[in-house]
């Protein structure tokens, strides 16, 4: 009844309407969808260039099309270009979901709606092994890795998208029109598969509004740092760029630092780090690399790694943190290449064992994924890697990551130039979690 009266009844927003005829800019485009936590919802994204109603139609796979609705809101949000651009961004949340269910979906107003999109409602409990693709620095120019990615997301190989920073190059540029093509690219992954993301260095404009606007991630849908739980694993999305970007806040640093430390605090709870022992972080700009661009990671006295002296007061970095709560897995991307670290804390190495390094190491492991494509191209390595380096590539790619179960993780860097080749892997095992695990 409620999907009938919605078909009948028309409005524009206080203006008369001739009946048939949608005010221009309605048409539902942009659309991803967002993981919030919770395995019965679904959180539902997309862009009108007018204002419009926000509407969800799904229905299980198999079942009756469009028979539950859902109805959100949008929010304006005026670019910080000359022209000030108006872009409505849409927000439903669809609830009561079968986990592990197949749901077709469109989203829109009577005034237009979306293509039929589908997506898998996520897997409740611990005892599952969710996929995923892991990638930063993708542009809408040169996105060499964007056609496979698509190609694997439908065909229902990933669980979850995460893009560690660095979105269309930039979201910004021409009045927002290059992140509005940028999203409109990535819609044919992130409409199937929750597409997670945390800010990178070309989201600052206009205090990465077009970042905090564009994207619904859990908790505060503006915030530059979340978390959430998926399988066995407690994943954490940080910003690094809280560390670049003073003139936006020195006082982020110290409000992230300590929203971290609480997060920490509580997946390190016993009852908490026994069904979901694993740690994994994400955010753009890493600790270490052996690039030659002399970006932070190249600096001994990294900023993210150490923090920073220049400031008052001095501003606290985070690997002594991650090691004392024993985060496991530190993803990062910036650098576009692709490098394994050994296991590493404080510029030492502690693999293992000689022959099973990444078996019970000894402090986390990080891997810079970097290299989906954009237009600045790919970054160098200096001749000689570090001691910690373990190995590197500029191939264009992305990486594979399953949490296979409490103790195994298997990743793999695909690279795009050589057709989809595996050119690197590795299994991630440890028997025992958090800072006793380092001992």
């Amino acid at each position: 009844m409620e999907t009938l009266w919605r078909v009948l009844v028309f409005s524009c927003m206080g203006a008369s309407l001739v009946l048939g005829v949608p005010p221009i800019g309605t048409q539902p485009e942009q659309v991803h969808i967002s993981y919030p936590g919770d395995p019965t919802s679904m959180v539902i994204t997309w862009t009108t260039l007018s204002e419009a109603e926000s509407w969800v139609e799904y229905g299980l796979r198999g079942g009756m099309p469009f028979e539950l609705t859902a109805e959100g809101n949008y929010t304006l949000f005026e670019d910080g270009g000359k022209e000030k651009r108006k872009l409505y961004i849409h927000r439903v949340t669809v609830t009561g979901l079968k986990p592990g269910s197949v749901y077709d979906y469109h989203c829109g107003s009577n005034y237009g709606w979306s293509e039929i999109f589908f997506f898998n409602a996520m897997k409740g409990g611990t005892s599952w092994s969710p996929r995923f693709a892991l990638f930063g620095d993708m542009g809408n120019e040169n996105p060499q890795s964007l056609a496979r990615l698509q190609k694997e997301t439908q065909l229902g190989m990933y669980d979850i998208i995460l893009h560690i920073g660095d979105f269309a190059y930039d979201m910004h540029e021409d009045n927002a029109r290059i992140g509005d093509e940028f999203m409109r690219q990535v819609e044919a992954i992130g409409a199937y598969v929750p597409y997670m993301t945390c800010p990178g260095n070309h989201e600052n404009a206009y205090n990465f509004s077009n970042y905090r606007n564009r994207f619904s991630m859990p908790g505060d849908s503006e915030s530059l740092w979340y978390s959430w739980n998926i399988g066995p694993a407690h994943i954490i999305s940080f910003s690094t760029e809280v560390y670049f970007y003073l003139d936006y806040g020195l006082d982020l640093i110290f409000r992230q630092y300590a929203w971290l430390k609480k997060d920490l605090e509580e997946a390190n709870k016993p009852e908490n780090r026994k069904v979901r022992p694993w740690i994994i972080t994400m955010a753009h700009r890493p600790m270490y690399c052996s690039n030659d661009d002399k970006d932070d990671c190249t600096m001994f006295e990294s900023y993210v790694r150490l923090g920073r002296n220049d400031t008052k007061p001095p501003a606290p970095g985070l690997e002594n943190l991650f090691y004392l709560y024993g985060v496991d897995l530190e993803l990062w991307a910036h650098e576009h290449s692709y490098e394994r670290l050994w296991p590493v804390y404080g510029f030492k190495v502690f693999n293992g064992s000689m022959e099973q390094p990444y078996t019970n190491p000894k402090a986390p492991v990080h891997i810079i994924t970097g290299s989906a494509g954009c237009r600045e191209k790919h970054d160098g390595f200096i001749p000689k890697p570090r001691d910690w380096s373990a190995f590197r590539n500029t191939d264009y790619g992305y990486t594979r990551m399953q949490i296979e179960n409490a103790t195994h993780i298997y990743l793999d860097q695909v690279s795009d130039d050589q057709n989809g080749k595996v050119i690197d892997s590795f299994w991630l095992v440890k028997e025992q979690h958090g800072i006793a695990s380092w001992h």
